[in-house]
């Protein structure tokens, strides 16, 4: 259900922008602002800022910016309604229902929070008292100590048909919240309800922000279901949540990293060993909801799954499904783990740096795919080549975003041409050795020989056009924001991402942000006042006389004082997105340079992301001026 713009708006305006960014970043009044470092990328000098009258912050450096609910969903890897509903608590409001109905639902799953939070500490006592002592044995046999127990609240149900039924109706909870909650099993014939979990260790299952909704069940006797899991209710949906993603966040946010294993007892054993950004899906295959979870958190998550046969075909179906999903920045790498071991065993026996290490050295979901196509398969032939080059366009075309789908499409290309086209002997009565290379045409390999980029398209009028070179395209910029002092305020962030190559030129550039951002009108001679950089002061001085004077007559006509307003932002804009656009470009060549020299994973990762920058660039520039 959508949630209405008013609230949005009244929720903003209670929230203190300033406030609720300083309890993460130490900010400093400057005027009618703060600033202060950048928590989004490392920087030595400040270039975030922060301005509650227009209820935004940016920076200068990485170009973030939002207002309080882009910031909450940014820092703690929340969902947009999930940053709402926390902010909302903060402020003491509560987020609207469109409909008697949606508020009575809603109502009757806070009760629901509310009686999954007795249960979870019914089964708490049940393990500390005396009928937890087989329990807790068999927690020290595998290797748990008091902290870890506690930490994760677990649990006993004890055996008994309706023991936790009987006791937790004595404390206000009817037994049509219990049957909701999934605590207990109404038959169909008509019987009474009784406990759902009986002689199991009970694991807590707590949502996003931390609230109790669910509970896994491991058997303590000889059960038919060795795990048992709560069912679907209005407040837990398996296959939207991750165990343990509550207190996973923070130290996956911090370490840039989260490991992904099959079961309750892998994420509990890493978390004791010193590994606390593990989760698991909860009985089930790794799904659509869960890996845009894992996604707020880190770019490429690890899946970590057991190393048997279960294990990878759980692999391969996440591997898969991830496919439809996939966009620039973000996929997954796949840890292999020895025949026979589970992260419990292996960091039990092993460590937790062997387990590292294994993370360290998973391997990307290309690279997963590649082999799922190719272990176990004869290549003996063209035809077979042929095959495989079908089945792997047929995996490729699965993927969503068309600049991913091109860079696999690439990817694959190249190295079924490449380097899987070995020397090989045909035999037969008449047959010599020759050279299997089905497609291939001799090219050089993949990093060795020029990568395409596309053509810098003709652009339309701007006079010039192409014709100007970056010096004078960047007079251009600066002297229509000189001749027209409220440009600032219509291309604010633009500005604040335009790269200059002259130094006079972007002390200008830098001085117009300060005024801008203080709320004094922009006048030439205050100006001046706020130039810096020693030297440099008397050049850009003598620039401002320039394109603001005698020089008027050599500009473009967007940037003299008698262009209309609207006239300047738009032809300012096509302008800066050719010159951010060829900056793009010479980052691009310099990065393809780099890589061809050096074939590291981090000079291609850099390659890659810049190629789909430029592609993305010349889009919009084409788009813009279409």
């Amino acid at each position: 259900m959508a949630i209405p713009e008013h609230f949005l708006v009244e929720l903003r305006g209670r929230i203190g922008l300033a406030d609720l960014i300083g309890r993460r970043v130490k900010l400093v009044k400057r005027g009618r602002e703060y600033t202060g470092l950048c928590p989004f990328h490392n920087e030595k000098s400040p270039s975030f800022t922060v301005n509650e009258d227009k209820d935004f912050y940016h920076c200068f450096g990485c170009s973030a910016h939002g207002n309080a609910i882009n910031f909450v969903m940014n820092t703690e890897g929340l969902s947009f309604p999930e940053a709402v509903e926390r902010l909302a608590v903060e402020a003491g409001m509560e987020v609207p229902r469109s409909t008697p109905r949606d508020q009575e639902a809603e109502a009757r799953r806070k009760d629901l929070y509310a009686v999954m939070q007795i249960a979870a500490e019914w089964f708490e006592g049940q393990l500390v008292g005396m009928a937890g002592q087989g329990a807790r044995d068999y927690l020290q046999g595998r290797g748990l100590n008091s902290p870890t127990i506690a930490r994760f609240r677990l649990g006993l149900a004890p055996d008994g048909r309706d023991r936790m039924k009987q006791t937790l109706l004595t404390r206000n909870i009817t037994e049509d919240q219990l049957i909701e909650g999934g605590l207990l099993i109404k038959p169909e014939d008509g019987g009474d309800s009784y406990d759902r979990f009986r002689n199991r260790l009970m694991f807590p299952i707590a949502d996003a922000q931390g609230r109790i909704v669910a509970f896994g069940g491991r058997a303590l006797g000889d059960q038919r279901a060795k795990y048992l899991n709560s069912p679907e209710t209005p407040i837990f949906h398996k296959g939207n949540l991750l165990y343990n993603l509550a207190n996973a966040r923070k130290p996956a946010r911090d370490g840039n990293a989260l490991v992904v294993v099959e079961g309750y007892m892998d994420v509990i054993a890493l978390d004791q060993a010193g590994l606390p950004h593990a989760v698991a899906p909860l009985g089930t295959a790794v799904t659509e909801q869960q890996m845009q979870a894992m996604w707020r958190l880190v770019a490429e998550p690890s899946l970590c799954f057991d190393g048997d046969a279960a294990g990878h075909r759980a692999a391969q179906r996440a591997a898969l499904r991830a496919l439809p999903l996939l966009k620039p920045g973000h996929s997954l790498r796949f840890v292999e783990l020895p025949e026979g071991e589970d992260p419990d065993s292996l960091v039990r026996a092993k460590g937790r740096d062997v387990v590292g290490q294994l993370v360290a050295q998973g391997v990307p979901l290309s690279e997963m795919l590649w082999r799922m196509q190719v272990q176990a398969r004869k290549l003996d032939t063209p035809e077979q080549w042929a095959g495989l080059r079908k089945d792997m366009r047929d995996l490729v075309n699965q993927i969503g975003d068309g600049t991913v789908k091109a860079y696999y499409g690439e990817h694959f290309k190249q190295r079924l041409e490449t380097a899987f086209a070995p020397t090989q002997s045909y035999t037969g009565p008449n047959a010599a050795p020759r050279r299997a290379n089905f497609g291939g045409r001799n090219r050089p390999p993949w990093g060795q020989r020029p990568l395409y980029a596309p053509p810098i398209p003709a652009h339309k009028g701007l006079g010039r056009g192409r014709d100007a070179d970056t010096l004078p395209r960047e007079r251009q910029l600066i002297a229509a924001l000189l001749n027209h002092p409220d440009l600032i305020h219509e291309v604010f962030e633009d500005v604040g991402e335009l790269h200059l190559k002259s130094p006079e030129l972007d002390n200008i550039r830098r001085a117009i942000i300060e005024k801008a951002t203080s709320g004094v009108p922009l006048d030439l001679e205050g100006l001046k006042d706020n130039l810096q950089f020693g030297g440099t002061a008397n050049a850009s001085n003598r620039l401002i006389v320039e394109l603001t004077g005698p020089g008027i007559a050599q500009l473009e006509p967007f940037a003299r004082p008698d262009a209309t307003l609207p006239r300047a932002k738009k032809d300012w804009t096509s302008v800066f997105r050719r010159h951010r656009l060829e900056d793009l470009r010479q980052d691009l060549r310099q990065a393809e340079d780099d890589f061809g020299r050096e074939m590291t994973d981090e000079k291609q990762t850099r390659f890659l992301a810049l190629k789909a920058a430029v592609d993305e660039a010349t889009a919009e520039a084409a788009s813009f001026e279409d």
